[in-house]
């Protein structure tokens, strides 16, 4: 029962009113994201694609440099742990996502999952690479043409990896672009002139842009129609995974084919 008081002034204080509690804005799914400073694009085209009711996402920013190199992709494995813990404390999530493309593989996905695990242990784990990995297989596709903004040591180790892991590169196109504030303003007109150059190729069946600041959720659908071939992103394949981990996955249109997929 609520308890009255009244002051001296006459004034009524109510303490104690009942209420009820509700599942919130997240009653389907509760993704967080941890994000790096530096990037402009990742939270934007989270907030273009998942519009869906009941599913909300929660975001950290991790400490990075804006200069792309192994050595300050490394650096960030120290701060995953402490990052993913800062998403709503003492709420469970569904699913945790770490949102840096090349330093998933410079650390590893394995070791990332270690990491998100060890203060997130009740979280689904991905990764921008291992989203795209699923977005291939899911799409039936094995010969990848993969277009990156990073200088060519980066790009060495991505097609490496990628190729470790089953896949093929036939393609492979870059900005060679050092430094990530410059890279998340490479123009919407100079990424669909280089997704086209690369996915015309014959000998490609899909196309990759490889890190979460270039930007393509707003155009993957007209230059899938001019290739007539697959195209996804680091952003645009770690969203459908987040969400297909979270147990959500009714197509969502306007965002190419992936999105299209049955489960």
């Amino acid at each position: 029962m609520p308890t009255q008081q009244e002051t001296s002034a006459g004034l009524h204080t109510i303490n104690h009113i009942p209420f009820e509690v509700d599942k919130g804005i997240a009653a389907r799914a509760r993704i967080g994201l941890v994000v790096l400073a530096t990037d402009h694009t990742m939270e934007h085209e989270f907030r273009q694609i998942v519009t869906l009711p009941g599913v909300a996402f929660y975001h950290s920013r991790i400490p990075n440099s804006p200069t792309v190199n192994p050595d300050t992709l490394q650096a960030m494995a120290g701060h995953i742990s402490e990052r993913a813990a800062e998403i709503l404390p003492g709420m469970p999530l569904d699913v945790v996502a770490y949102g840096c493309t090349s330093a998933s593989m410079v650390i590893g996905e394995e070791r990332v999952f270690e990491l998100i695990h060890a203060t997130r242990p009740e979280a689904a784990a991905t990764t921008p690479i291992t989203a795209a990995f699923a977005a291939f297989k899911a799409l039936g596709c094995r010969r990848i043409g993969v277009l990156t903004p990073y200088r060519d040591d980066v790009n060495r180790m991505v097609r490496e990896y990628i190729i470790a892991r089953g896949f093929e590169v036939p393609v492979f196109g870059s900005f060679n672009v050092e430094n990530d504030n410059t890279v998340a303003r490479i123009s919407a007109h100079s990424l669909r002139a280089a997704i086209l150059e690369i996915g015309r190729r014959d000998e490609v069946d899909a196309v990759f842009l490889s890190c979460t600041s270039l930007r393509l959720a707003g155009a993957v659908t007209s230059i899938e129609q001019e290739l007539d071939k697959p195209v996804t992103s680091s952003n645009h394949a770690l969203i459908w995974h987040t969400l297909r981990l979270a147990g959500i996955d009714e197509p969502i249109g306007g965002f190419g084919r992936l999105y299209q997929l049955p489960d």
